[in-house]
């Protein structure tokens, strides 16, 4: 659907009530699901013509106002609705099919016990799979739902709702919800069930999974009290939507989904094998995320999807703050300096950089791109930065009189600003032109004079922007300097300074600076108040091996390290230099996601790719040996920092580790402490079916050991590294195949390692040539993933970077598979220039 389209569709149409009935009873069996729909709406013309979006496998009939409609009438997608009254009845009676791919009603058979489960993801246009609608966000209307399933099956939903009879489910109508945020879970679910302030509480999962969810149940019922609290105290709004549920579902693609009353997370999150704090705290993230939905997005709704900021952006924020201010993870916000600005800030540099909040968006399919790291990290960021300047209460204040104003209704990005100039006093229209209007990152750089007494004579701060977005902002920032004491770094002096961007040359003094003690490291943002790289004086980077290992504060760690990766990005930092750092830096590294985000880039881009191939085996080694020493030290093992070493030194393993890579699952040799757990064995597996020291016996044995899903999809990743040309022949039929998302990626994610870029070699040319057919036959929330796993990220050379830019320009190439070949083929552009370095 087109925005233009929706704009009229909004000022003919009046959406009252949709009660949806849908018969799932089926199932189990795999048969298609039946589905009745009757909609209430008004239309502001009569007479005129409208239609309402529907993607049957059969339509049984169609009744508007009583007057049967052909169902040949039904175009695409959409049926064409003549003769309007003021006040109209549609019924539509139809069979509708289960996905495999998390849209629409996902159907999955559990391995373990053979059990059927299903799942309801209507976004962002994907309700019109489950029942007939007008499915755009600002015709939202009351739902009532009526379900029949298999009697020993549980269903959720939106509103509350009870068993009226065996296998009849009714529910409540809820409160006014745009079509995309409907939802059902049903199957034979295991549920734990609490209660907070009134607010009836359960969770869901699979009956395979129900031991672990068990586990964790008080700890994510407690979560989720301390938010609602938080969150009715901040917002002044009690949550509205009945039940809070938090169902765990299989497949899921996304990390999870804010259905009002029904919130839907990937199944991932229940860890059926150890997890670090840092893997914790992202889960807790993600249920502050999804519950700061339920204000802005579900109570509030944007009116169009270039308003995607008004609930990312806020949910994103309010995510990790609220996890850094109520939940046990109170260092949150170094979490999301390292691990989501940094994804933040490679979308923002990229050619397919977008505003945070779009002048325009055309249509849904554009839509669907712009859920990435710009709209999440960066409007955060950028949400952080406007708090610093307006002040929390200033802040707060205009949200609250946002939500009176706009509850169960849709709003602007203007509504929000005018809410927020009135609480605050404060203009925002110039701040919002220059930092939601405006895509790219600035980079603020430190200049100091040193005096011959080692003090500051003078500090400055030069911003400055790409030549072809030359946007300079206003940006508060915290500057840090860093001294020695003791062996440790820490902070001696900060300044706060607000940047000019009308200065001359982009140069704002930082006077409370002059005159004091240079320290070992000078951190500009230091705090991380705004979204901007940064670089570090010239003596500065000289020493950061030295200095990093003894930074005491993890959050300036954080911006230190990233930083550092920024410049390794950009090819002003060799690869060699980089890698010496992590090698320094990592032993003594003790916040878990620091060293695991840290590992993971000296690991996949700069030793796999911006590397020489003949350089990469002696940088693997000194990665590992950077693992070996964090788990040899004597440190306290905060929050699974040698399970996290341990991972990454299997990551990295040569042939000098096969035989403890046989070992360790046998039990031999296993660090202290650590237990060689289902999803430990298939890394470890893995890695030795890449070095070609493990094949299918092995695969199968594994399998048999485990049978899960989970142990599915790690066995289809295992067989697709296999080596040698059947093995690759096998793996990339299925990757250009049709079969089920999530066994596909894992394929495409264990198709492509560098140690095999003979076999693979062959497959570089047919990426580009097959990929578009590919793309053409699924569907649009399946192209991105897909294409993105499938990309030839290692085979670094001109070769493919022509193949690559001859696919993006074909005129009519899939717009999914478009932007991921854009973003995956910048990447292979960063690589060859780091390449060039010495």
């Amino acid at each position: 659907m087109t925005h233009d389209e929706a704009i009229d569709r909004a000022r003919l149409v009046n959406v009252e009530s949709y009660h949806v009935d849908l018969d799932l009873s089926g199932a189990p069996a795999g048969m298609p699901f039946g589905s009745v729909t009757t909609v209430r709406f008004s239309c502001a013309e009569p007479g005129a013509a409208t239609f309402v979006e529907l993607k049957p496998v059969e339509v049984q009939e169609i009744r508007l106002n009583g007057v049967p409609v052909d169902p040949a009438a039904l175009d695409g997608n959409r049926l064409p609705l003549a003769g309007l009254r003021a006040d109209n009845e549609l019924v539509v009676r139809c069979t509708m099919a289960y996905s495999t791919t998390g849209e629409g009603v996902h159907r999955f058979t559990d391995p373990e016990d053979g059990e059927v489960y299903l799942y309801a993801q209507a976004c962002l246009d994907d309700a019109q799979r489950i029942f007939a609608c007008f499915d755009q966000p600002d015709l939202k209307a009351t739902m009532t739902l009526a379900v029949s399933a298999p009697p020993d099956w549980t269903v959720r939903a939106n509103a509350p709702g009870e068993q009226v009879r065996p296998g009849r489910w009714e529910f409540a109508g809820t409160l006014p919800l745009s079509t995309y945020l409907m939802t059902v879970v049903a199957g034979p679910y295991h549920t734990r069930q609490a209660e907070h302030d009134g607010i009836p509480l359960a969770l869901l999962c699979r009956r395979s999974l129900a031991p672990y969810l068990d586990k964790d149940a008080e700890e994510i019922f407690a979560v989720t009290g301390a938010l609602l609290d938080h969150f009715h105290g901040l917002f002044g709004i009690r949550y509205p939507f009945g039940d809070y549920v938090q169902a765990f579902v299989p497949e899921f693609n996304a990390g999870a989904m804010e259905n009002p009353g029904c919130v839907t997370f990937r199944e991932e999150f229940l860890h059926r094998s150890a997890a670090t704090d840092s893997e914790l705290e992202l889960r807790t993230m993600v249920i502050a995320h999804e519950m700061t939905h339920m204000w802005f997005g579900d109570l509030v709704t944007m009116r169009w999807w270039d308003d995607l900021w008004l609930n990312e952006s806020f949910a994103e924020y309010m995510g990790w703050r609220a996890t850094a201010e109520v939940t046990r993870f109170t260092g949150a916000w170094t979490s999301f300096a390292i691990v989501r600005k940094s994804g933040g800030y490679a979308a923002d540099q990229r050619p397919s950089t977008h505003p945070i909040a779009p002048e325009r968006v055309a249509d849904t399919e554009q839509a669907l791109l712009n859920f990435d790291g710009i709209s999440y990290a960066k409007g955060a960021s950028a949400l952080r930065q406007l708090v610093a300047w307006l002040g929390d209460e200033a802040f707060f204040a205009g949200l609250r009189a946002y939500f009176a104003a706009h509850a169960y209704g849709n709003a602007t990005l203007a509504d929000l600003l005018a809410a927020l100039s009135a609480a605050s006093g404060r203009d925002l229209s110039a701040w919002a032109d220059v930092w939601l209007r405006r895509p790219q990152v600035n980079t603020l750089r430190p200049e100091a004079v040193t005096g011959p007494d080692g003090r500051y004579g003078e500090v400055a701060v030069r911003q400055a922007a790409p030549p072809g977005y030359p946007t300079l902002r206003p940006h508060r920032i915290g500057v840090g300097v860093y001294a020695e004491e003791g062996g440790r770094v820490t902070l001696a002096h900060r300044a706060e300074v607000d940047l000019d961007p009308e200065a001359d040359g982009g140069r704002t003094p930082v006077p409370q600076l002059a005159g004091v003690p240079a320290g070992r490291l000078l951190l500009l943002n230091d705090g991380d108040l705004t979204f901007a790289k940064v670089g570090l004086l010239p003596q500065d980077r000289a020493v950061l091996a030295e200095v990093l290992p003894a930074l005491a504060d993890p959050l300036a760690r954080a911006l230190t390290w990233a930083a550092a990766m920024e410049m390794t990005r950009d090819a002003e930092m060799p690869a060699a230099e980089f890698l010496a750092l992590a090698g320094a830096g990592l032993p003594a590294e003790d916040d878990v996601a620091v060293f695991a985000q840290m590992l993971r880039f000296a690991r996949e881009t700069v030793a796999d790719r911006h590397l020489p191939p003949a350089a990469r085996p002696a940088a693997l080694a000194a990665l590992a040996g950077a693992c070996q020493n964090a788990l040899d030290a004597g440190r306290p093992d905060a929050g699974g920092r040698r399970l996290t070493a341990l991972r990454g030194l299997v990551s990295c393993a040569g042939p000098e580790l096969i035989s403890r890579l046989r070992g360790w699952p046998a039990g031999r040799d296993v660090p202290a402490g650590l237990e060689i757990d289902a999803d430990l064995r298939w890394a470890m597996l893995g890695r030795l079916v890449v070095l070609d020291a493990a094949g299918e016996p092995e695969i199968a044995a594994e399998c048999e050991r485990d049978r899960s899903a989970r142990g599915a999809e790690h066995a289809a990743r295992c067989r697709a590294a296999l080596p040698g040309a059947a093995a690759k022949a096998r793996a990339w039929e299925l990757i250009v195949g049709d079969g089920p998302l999530r066994l596909v990626a894992a394929v495409a994610g264990g198709f492509w390692h560098p140690e095999q870029a003979a076999d693979t070699a062959p497959y570089v040319a047919r990426y580009f040539a097959e990929m578009p057919a590919v793309a053409a036959r699924r569907t649009p929330n399946v192209v991105p993933a897909l294409a993105h796993a499938a990309y030839p990220r290692y085979a670094v050379t001109a070769e493919t970077l022509a193949a690559a830019e001859a696919m993006i320009a074909v005129p009519d190439l899939d717009p999914g598979l478009r932007r991921a070949a854009i973003d995956a083929t910048d990447d292979l552009r960063r690589a060859l220039a780091a390449r060039t370095l010495t």
